[in-house]
């Protein structure tokens, strides 16, 4: 139904942002990337829009959420091991994130994350494909 999804999320530092986001192994789409906005890559159909403070509020006619203050979206992914869950919030942290709360083993689902440099919480997760129906 939907063949894409765009997550746009507001920030104070683009090139800061960017920077920090690189350093985890994303890329950006040059196309759609100048002083306002990035489009971050996470994978063929998915993309995150960094965008300035300013060109986010081109899009809403509310308040910005300081995302240290107040959660609006956590944003999750899937990955394919709990290895690969902690190698990218260690990234994480190395690059200037925090961490917002401890890793969390469900039995079945593995799963751990970060507060990236807005505040904003970045959640990933293994899910043992044995118990996966």
């Amino acid at each position: 139904m939907f063949p894409k999804i765009f997550v746009n999320l507001p920030v104070k530092d683009l090139a800061r942002s960017m920077e920090f986001f690189t350093a985890l192994g994303f890329s950006f789409n040059p196309q759609f990337t100048d002083e306002t906005a990035a489009s971050m890559v996470v994978s063929e159909d998915i993309y995150v829009m960094l965008l300035t403070e300013a060109r986010f509020q081109d899009f809403t006619p509310k308040t910005i959420v300081d995302a240290r203050e107040a959660t609006e979206v956590l944003v999750s992914f899937a990955l394919e091991s709990r290895q690969a869950v902690e190698e990218l919030v260690a990234k994480a942290f190395a690059a200037g994130a925090n961490n917002y709360a401890d890793a969390k083993d469900y039995g079945f689902m593995y799963q751990h994350g970060f507060e990236d440099l807005d505040g904003h919480i970045w959640e990933f997760v293994y899910m043992d494909p044995a118990h996966i129906q």
